[in-house]
């Protein structure tokens, strides 16, 4: 038997939560207590919720499977976004965990219809604004719908703008959108405490040269898209 296996026959031993003599699972599993003896060792190092010693036995503290779930659209939506924050996020082992998770995921689920890191946003203490706009422009984004915002600029000044939203993106505690303006003929980037009205007018855009989400990732490469004036 590969420890691999071995490793995983122990699990399933230990699911019951009873007290578990490492005797008997070897006798179970055809091996000397002494394998057992480091194999548990290797459970308990990986941070398994196991505890025991040699001569007493072990067991099993938590549950480490989660029930069958049945996710609708937006539930594994929001399941995604929330494993790449982690993933994104400063922690090492939390980050290499939430990416495991995910692939994971990905190979029992449908695969997505827009990249979750376009519709990647979360209102912070400094968007104060923000939460009411959040659904209208992820719906926005994932359709391709254009939609006419009116935006506030850094000096107060009240505009009125016609995009083709393309990304919601989070810096620090600040949300932006990335989008094409139909007006400046050029990409600009939004943050959404800012927008203090979206209006989805239900005319899809086309994917045109020039004015696509790669095209403004490719700008960003280069320069920098600057907030709108």
């Amino acid at each position: 038997m590969r420890r691999t296996d071995r490793l995983f026959d122990l699990i399933q031993i230990l699911r019951d939560g009873r007290l578990h003599r490492a005797s008997e699972i070897s006798t179970r599993l055809g091996v000397s207590i002494r394998t057992i003896w480091r194999d548990m060792n290797t459970l308990m190092a990986s941070g398994l919720p196991v505890e025991g010693e040699r001569g007493v036995g072990y067991i099993l503290r938590a549950p480490i499977t989660l029930p069958p779930m049945i996710l609708n659209a937006v539930e594994l939506e929001a399941l995604r976004l929330g494993l790449r924050l982690a993933a994104e996020g400063p922690e090492a082992t939390l980050a290499k965990a939430a990416r495991a998770l995910a692939k994971r995921i990905a190979a029992v689920t449908p695969a997505p219809t827009h990249d979750p890191g376009d519709l990647f946003a979360f209102p912070g203490p400094t968007d104060n604004r923000a939460p009411k706009h959040l659904p209208a422009l992820r719906r926005a984004i994932k359709a391709h719908e254009r939609v006419a915002i009116t935006y506030i600029d850094p000096r107060g000044t009240e505009s009125h703008r016609d995009i083709r939203p393309l990304a919601l993106e989070k810096h620090a505690k600040i949300s932006t959108l990335a989008a094409f303006c139909e007006a400046r003929g050029d990409f600009r980037s939004f943050r959404v405490d800012r927008i203090v009205a979206v209006t989805l007018t239900g005319e899809r855009y086309p994917d045109e040269p020039g004015r696509t989400l790669p095209d403004y990732r490719a700008r960003l490469d280069a320069e920098t898209i600057r907030d709108p004036a």
